[in-house]
C-alpha cells in the first residue's frame, strides 16, 4: 500500500515537472521568435541609410518620406520598445519605402543605379524574412497559448505564472483588399 502512494505521488511529480517544462520549452520558442524579428527588423534598419543615401542624390524633393523613414528605423531601433510597437513602426517604414520607390519609377537614372537596385533587392529578401519571422512567432504564441489553456498544463501554468502572449496582427489599412480596375 504504501509503495502503491509512493509510485503515485513520484507519477504525479513527474507529471508536474513534465509539464511545466514544456511551458518554459513553449514560453522560449515565442521568445526566440520575437528575438528572430528583432533580428530581421535591425537588417532592415541598417539597410536603410545606404538606400536612403543612394535616392536621395536624384530625389531631393522627398524630404517628407525621409524624415518618416528615419523616424520610424528610430522606432524600430529602440531597445525599450515593444514588439508590437517595432512592428508598428515597421508597417509605417513599409508605407514609406512604398512610396520611395513608386517615386523611383520618376528617376530613370536612379533605377538604373546598380546600388539602388542591389538595396531594393535586399529589402526584398529582409522583407520575405520579416514575414517569415512573424508567421513563425504567431505559431509559436499559438501553441503556447494552446498550453495554457488546455488540461492539465493550464492548472501548472497557473501555478508558475505564465502569462498568455499576444498574436502579431496586421494593421487595419494592410488589409485592405486592392481595388482592380480594367
Amino acid at each position: 500500500m504504501l509503495i502503491a502512494i509512493i509510485v503515485i505521488v513520484v507519477l504525479l511529480i513527474l507529471a508536474i515537472v513534465l509539464l511545466y517544462n514544456g511551458l518554459v520549452t513553449q514560453r522560449n520558442l515565442v521568445d526566440e521568435a520575437s528575438s528572430q524579428i528583432n533580428v530581421q527588423l535591425q537588417r532592415r534598419a541598417d539597410l536603410l541609410p545606404n538606400l536612403m543615401e543612394t535616392v536621395k542624390g536624384y530625389a531631393t524633393h522627398e524630404k517628407e518620406t525621409f524624415a518618416l523613414v528615419t523616424e520610424m528605423r528610430t522606432k524600430m531601433k529602440d531597445p525599450e520598445a515593444s514588439i508590437n510597437d517595432k512592428i508598428k513602426a515597421d508597417n509605417q517604414l513599409t508605407d514609406a519605402l512604398g512610396h520611395l520607390f513608386a517615386v523611383s519609377e520618376n528617376y530613370p537614372e536612379l533605377k538604373a543605379n546598380q546600388n539602388f537596385l542591389s538595396l531594393q533587392e535586399e529589402l526584398a529578401n529582409t522583407e520575405n524574412k520579416i514575414s517569415f519571422s512573424r508567421q513563425n512567432y504567431n505559431a509559436n504564441v499559438m501553441a503556447y497559448n494552446n498550453k495554457l489553456q488546455t488540461f492539465p498544463s493550464n492548472l501548472v501554468a497557473g501555478m508558475g505564472h505564465f502569462e498568455k502572449r499576444e498574436f502579431l496582427e496586421i494593421p487595419a489599412a494592410s488589409k485592405a483588399v486592392p481595388q482592380m480596375k480594367f
